[in-house]
């Protein structure tokens, strides 16, 4: 079969065989994209009821797109032979895996919520996988799962391949009900996923036997060894769960597999990280904690950015802690105003405990109401009321820290009490307009953004020490040149400007170092000292998922596509209700030529939140390069009306859609706009040279890249590695351009 061309697939190479099948690497030679082939036996597909079956299995399955699932491309028949196309995951099997010995606590645990999470997308379509093992789920090179075969299993329960085709160690993953014949739902794929975590984590199957009746009876029969006493450091929580996905009857296991993945995702958050439990000792519980933006009672409703301050005050203290985890601000802040009880709160986010309060102010006296609220029964843990003149705010917040640190019972020790009550100013005035300004930064909208500028500068002219709002006029200047607000030439100095003066007032604030982070990068490209900054800003404090995801976009440019991922997942880990660090995770792997991947993750972003402009423009760059040029207009035509329409950088996106598509007199008339808007307002000139190379005027093009560097347009840094800006390599003079960049190799 090497070398051979199957309809349009040219076979590579051969990649295994087994009961279910032949599998080939190939080249999709209409795409141009590596991806596998997979022959099915003759005898599954020879009975025309089989074959019927399988059709419609596998058109029901191609339709899942989820991170987590194998994307089926096509199925087809060459010679009365069936195959499958399906996407060419590149890593191993969970059973290579498991054959080096038991996976790290932290890292079997994640696999298992990320199956979970596929098998929830495909469950809420009507479709039971019925053959989750090891060796149907792949984890790529940057640790994601994905479930391969979807729409198989019925086929092989069909002809009863049990002795000839299917191993013992297929039967061991099959639930009580599917080992009796019985019919199944998909509860099934919970049980068969109990098993396999409690393989990864003990390193043995739930259930033995020499023979296949034997291994059956053992299912039907027997109740599995302790986790715990295989493996000391397993958790309760976590053999609590793994049993009960595996009970023996459907009713009594999770009643969805989202419900599985929401209680892994919750144990996977309260104990230590793998790097603890793979050292032998004992896991512990982590106590954690989401802060809630406090309430306005005052009659006027004037004091919402006081009780957003408090809030973010609060939590920046807190996090300071070793041994607390605390739920990441973006999380927290999407419950504010609505009226969710604080038991849901804690199961959304994963905590144990959740702090709650309000604000009343009347003349120059505050009362300020805390309560710390126990998520598993809702008792309250600890609750206080504080009347005090205004000027006190900095003791009420200070008592409230210690009073929380104390009743989750973290050891606080000399230093870290040193951080949690560090005051920044001692102006009263000064902390009140600096928390006007992040309350209005915090907006992200162009308005937003210049309010909270003039709120920062108040905040300096009254205390000119006071490193805080030199860190959010950084933050400012940092946004409105990365949204093209403003000419980034003139935003990103001023960035660096306002960073390096908060440096020096105070080196020890994780977000200073971040902002200058940035400055460095695309400012003075000066990709070391960038680097520098965002590792000490992680080294300050780990559990910012800002930097996180910095560091990530950083990365990609360089060409880190690996270690870019990996920042960026944690980044989601921090703050799961983030919507621009999932954007900027599509962005990665757009770049990485992993589109598929890129798709998936978009579109996921899209289905957990709608309304968020990023992803449906990152989606509609995603289905262009495919040539799905319909559905690429959709999406960045969708990404125009959630923006406003105004937004430069999506027109001019816009238009680099529309010229390959065909309609030219379109995407030229959005670059003539932009040429005339170009006069008044900052249009991208990096993407404007983009546009100019697919109109053919090369000189233009140039004369635009040149025109991008003096601006210092941050869409430059990533030109290396840019699917618009690739075509530009046949011309001799793009080299001039990567020189200029420092982009000669990846730095």
């Amino acid at each position: 079969m090497i070398g051979k061309t199957i309809s349009h697939y040219r076979i590579l190479e051969k990649l295994g065989e087994g009961g279910m099948g032949v599998v080939y690497k190939a080249e999709d030679t209409k795409l141009k994209r590596t991806i596998v082939l997979k022959f099915l036996p003759l005898e599954l597909t020879r009975a025309p009821e089989a074959k019927t079956r399988f059709v419609q299995e596998a058109q029901a399955a191609s339709a899942l797109n989820h991170t987590n699932i194998c994307v089926i491309y096509e199925i087809d028949e060459v010679e009365d032979q069936s195959f499958i196309a399906m996407e060419c995951v590149e890593g191993e099997t969970l059973k290579a895996r498991i054959r080096k010995g038991p996976l790290d606590l932290g890292e079997a645990v994640d696999i298992a919520t990320q199956v979970a999470g596929g098998l929830a997308k495909a469950h809420s379509k009507g479709i039971v996988h019925r053959d989750i093992k090891p060796a149907n789920i792949m984890v790529t090179n940057d640790g994601t799962a994905k479930i391969v075969d979807f729409g198989l299993a019925i086929l092989a329960g069909q002809v009863r391949l049990t002795r000839t085709g299917v191993t013992s160690g297929t039967v061991a993953y099959m639930s009580p009900e599917q080992a009796r014949g019985e019919q199944i739902d998909h509860r099934t794929d919970i049980w068969s996923l109990g098993a396999v975590l409690y393989e990864m984590v003990t390193g043995q199957l739930p259930f033995r036997g020499e023979y296949e009746p034997a291994l059956i009876y053992s299912i039907l029969n027997d109740t599995p060894e302790s986790m715990s006493a295989l493996r000391g450091e397993v958790p309760p929580e976590l053999e609590r769960i793994v049993m009960k996905a595996m009970a023996r009857l459907p009713a009594d296991r999770y009643r969805t597999a989202e419900d599985m993945r929401m209680a892994l995702e919750s144990c996977t958050r309260s104990t230590v990280p793998s790097a603890v439990a793979s050292s032998g000792k004992k896991l512990e519980y982590l106590p954690s904690i989401a802060v809630l933006p406090f309430k306005d009672m005052s009659p006027q409703k004037d004091q919402d950015y006081l009780c957003e301050g408090i809030a973010e005050e609060l939590l920046n203290a807190l996090v300071q802690i070793e041994g607390l985890r605390v739920a990441a601000r973006t999380s927290s802040a999407q419950f504010k105003d609505k009226a969710v009880n604080v038991q849901a709160i804690g199961r959304e986010l994963g905590v144990q405990s959740v702090l709650e309060g309000s604000v009343r102010k009347s003349g120059d006296r505050l009362r300020i109401t805390a309560q710390l609220i126990n998520v598993e029964d809702g008792y309250h843990l600890w609750s206080e009321k504080y009347d005090r003149d205004l000027e006190d705010i900095f003791a009420i917040q200070d008592e409230i820290s210690l009073a929380i640190v104390d009743k989750l019972r973290v050891k606080l020790l000399r230093d870290e009490k040193s951080k949690l009550i560090k005051r920044h100013t001692e102006n009263e005035e000064a902390y009140r307009l600096y928390l006007q300004g992040r309350y209005f930064w915090n907006r992200r909208h162009e308005g937003g953004v210049q309010k909270g500028l003039e709120y920062f500068q108040k905040a300096i002219d009254i205390d000119p020490d006071y490193p805080l709002p030199h860190s959010g006029m950084a933050d400012c200047y940092f946004s409105l040149g990365f949204f093209d607000f403003l000419a980034p030439n003139v935003a990103f100095g001023k960035c660096k400007e306002a960073a390096l003066k908060a440096v020096e007032l105070d080196p020890d604030l994780a977000e200073v170092h971040a902002s200058l982070g940035n400055a460095f990068f695309y400012f003075d490209w000066d990709y070391p000292a960038a680097e520098a900054e965002f590792q000490h800003a992680i080294g300050l404090n780990s559990n910012y998922a800002t930097v996180r995801y910095f560091y990530g976009m950083f990365l990609t440019a360089a060409g880190r596509f690996d270690d870019a991922v990996a920042q960026e997942r944690r980044a989601l880990e921090l703050d799961p209700i983030q919507p621009t660090i999932r954007a900027a995770q599509a962005f990665t792997l757009r770049l990485a030529d992993r589109n598929d991947e890129a798709i998936a993750t978009s579109r996921a972003s899209i289905e957990f939140d709608p309304n968020f402009f990023v992803s449906w423009l990152n989606l509609g760059q995603e289905y262009a390069l495919i040539g799905k040029f319909a559905e690429a207009e959709e999406a960045v035509l969708k990404a125009v009306d959630l923006a406003g329409g105004t937004s430069t950088l999506i027109l001019l996106i816009l238009g680099q859609v529309l010229e390959p598509a065909g309609k030219r007199d379109e995407a030229r008339a959005i670059l003539d706009r932009m040429l005339e808007l170009s006069k008044s307002k900052y249009a991208s000139a990096q993407l404007i040279a983009t546009l100019y190379w697919l109109f053919d005027e090369k000189d233009a093009a140039f004369e635009w890249l040149e025109r991008a560097i003096d601006e210092r347009d941050h869409w430059v840094c990533y030109s290396k590695y840019l699917p618009a800006m690739r075509e530009m390599r046949s011309d001799p003079r793009i080299q001039g351009i990567l020189r200029k960049l420092g982009l000669e190799a990846p730095p």
